[in-house]
């Protein structure tokens, strides 16, 4: 069972119905106990990073994810769903995130292109993550964001994207867990792909 990670920030319906094209069963949920008996969770995300820990929190979501990951179990993050992997945003200097990866999250600082990252980007591979397989490299992806991770080690960045003057980790991956900094569920072929190696993993 794919759990889909219900607290009221992502883009829900349209991750799950993608997921169930792909022959997964989903099951779109906010209860722990849901999470706690998941064999491959997603966390999606639409939003702020201090809102959406407060709402991780206020559910008890934070620890079955936790345990989730810890196990190596398969694991995909869409968007915000990947900051909330690390320890701290700058978007709410102060909150905590899951901190299952060492490093931060920051604001775009460029002042040459336009803030958010809105649209088609390319991402160059630079591991072969089990939930690439079959992803071309530099295939285009859809983003939408202004603020990116930055793992304390950089070899998490299963993908690296260029915006601007900036390049930054738009796909974390190691082990089971994958996520990524785009929309996988709005990317066409190259991002459905991803979501069929994820059902299939």
């Amino acid at each position: 069972m794919i759990v889909v990670v219900d607290y009221g920030m992502g883009n829900l319906r349209s991750v799950s119905k993608a997921l169930e094209r792909f022959g997964g069963k989903v099951k779109v949920s906010s209860l722990p106990s849901d999470l706690e008996q998941a064999d491959k969770l997603v966390l999606p995300g639409v939003g702020a990073f201090g809102d959406a820990m407060k709402e991780l929190n206020a559910r008890q979501l934070g620890e079955p994810i936790l345990r989730h990951l810890g196990n190596q179990k398969p694991f995909l993050g869409i968007c915000l769903g990947l900051q909330l992997l690390f320890e701290s945003s700058e978007e709410n200097p102060g909150v905590r995130g899951l901190s299952f990866f060492k490093g931060k999250v920051q604001r775009f600082k460029s002042s040459v292109v336009k803030i958010p990252h809105m649209g088609w980007n390319q991402v160059s591979i630079q591991n072969k993550h089990p939930l690439l397989t079959g992803v071309a490299d530099n295939s285009f992806f859809y983003f939408v964001h202004s603020y990116y991770a930055q793992p304390e080690d950089a070899g998490l960045a299963a993908g690296v994207c260029q915006y601007g003057d900036e390049a930054f980790a738009a796909i974390i991956g190691e082990g089971a867990i994958l996520a990524t900094q785009f929309h996988p569920e709005k990317s066409q072929q190259a991002g459905l792909k991803i979501l069929e190696n994820f059902v299939r993993l």
